[in-house]
């Protein structure tokens, strides 16, 4: 019996706010997997350990959580006025592909420090000490996000004071710009922050119920609902979700219902295919709660509480880019979200998510008669854990 040989691919283990994932250059993959196609897919899963039906990950680099089972590919970017092009891939555990169709809001804190390490700025913009600023051109959903990493002694600095609740430990902040990051995607509703037109829909679920829903396209596509619709209060923690098998039911049909109505799948079924996006949460005013770490939280400290599913679990914090989506439907009058932070304006928000609270800001602004956000901002932190070579098996793909 013959045997093939592992392959050894260049790679970066990091981490970018409460996510990690496998980074590449993208000239450092097989030729055959430089170009978007079953081969990239089957390499890239492998790298992870999908498909795992022991749900563990164990013959890979994925951690056997959404958080942790992703990878990025950085490239020299085709843009004008952009540095690198960042794609993104979320690998299903058991499932035998990737969904490239959004943007990992949280890895996209260690896209521009990636950049920085690698060489792939002009050195001449990059500081001896102080900010250096990064425009990356998301190619998931075809937007620009600017990042602002720091620098000391010319090189990326990855240790510092900055505290994100869900990391165990402090490092150097990242302020991140989402420009304009209503995700144009693919379907009848795709560009538009509203898909439906309505800041507040009902939306039918056959065998479960109709749910107050604002079904908004920032950042990410996002379903929000009532938490009290679902029978929860909002201070939910994992463990109350993700064991119940008939709440992961309902809020993934929920999740299913709302992308039929924003258009980005023809029917139910279709949205299978689909996990990573829409994504769905549910919202609720402010109260005290414990989080994951025991940390206490404060209602007076927070304007809402959310909690968001990412494949299909309750996350253990907050995805990035449903941060930037409740920013900005918290900006909007006669939205959920609007609604559980108590009504009226704001640009600034912090919510309360599993793990603790985060600040995130939104500018919003009607044209002819449509609201659209044309930036959000929040800060997150990023380090390297791993560098050097990833090795696959030569016919993974």
């Amino acid at each position: 019996m013959s045997h093939v040989p592992q392959i050894r691919i260049p790679a970066t283990y990091m981490r970018g706010g409460t996510s990690k994932g496998v980074f590449f250059r993208l000239q450092d993959l097989p030729e055959r997997a430089q170009v978007p196609g079953p081969a990239r897919d089957a390499l890239l899963c492998r790298v992870i350990g999908s498909p795992d039906p022991y749900g563990k990950h164990t013959d890979g680099m994925g951690g056997a959580t959404s958080s942790t089972s992703k990878v990025v590919i950085i490239s020299p970017s085709t843009q004008s006025g952009h540095d690198v092009d960042y794609l993104y891939g979320q690998v299903p555990i058991e499932g035998a592909f990737i969904d490239w169709s959004g943007n990992c809001g949280n890895l996209s804190s260690a896209v521009g420090p990636f950049a920085i390490a690698n060489g792939m700025i002009d050195p001449a913009r990059v500081p001896r000490d102080g900010l250096c600023t990064v425009r990356i051109w998301q190619a998931n959903i075809q937007k620009t996000i600017v990042a602002h990493v720091q620098v000391t002694n010319g090189e990326v600095q990855e240790t510092g004071d900055f505290e994100l609740d869900g990391v165990t430990f402090p490092a150097a902040e990242v302020q991140l710009e989402f420009i304009d990051p209503a995700d144009e995607g693919d379907g009848e509703g795709g560009g538009a922050m509203f898909p439906t037109g309505n800041p507040i829909d009902d939306l039918d679920v056959p065998g479960v119920g109709v749910f107050r829903a604002t079904m908004i396209n920032a950042g990410v596509p996002v379903v929000f609902v009532e938490a009290a619709a679902l029978g929860y209060d909002g201070t939910e923690l994992q463990g109350a979700i993700n064991e119940d098998k008939t709440a992961l039911e309902k809020l993934e049909a929920i999740r299913a219902h709302g992308a039929v109505r924003m258009g980005l799948v023809a029917d139910v079924a279709a949205a299978a295919k689909r996990p990573l996006t829409p994504k769905v949460a549910f919202v609720a005013p402010p109260r005290d709660y414990v989080s994951s770490s025991g940390k206490p939280v404060k209602a007076a400290d927070i304007d809402l509480l959310a909690r968001a599913m990412s494949m299909g679990k309750l996350h253990h914090a907050m995805m990035g880019t449903a941060s930037v989506a409740i920013a900005t439907a918290a900006a909007v009058p006669g939205t959920v979200v609007n609604a559980a932070a108590g009504g009226g304006t704001r640009e600034v928000l912090v919510f309360g998510h599993p793990s603790g609270t985060l600040r995130v800001g939104a500018d919003v602004k009607q044209v002819d008669g449509a609201w659209a956000v044309t930036k959000a901002v929040m800060s997150r932190s990023a380090r390297v854990l791993m560098e050097g070579l990833v090795r696959v098996p030569g016919d993974a793909f």
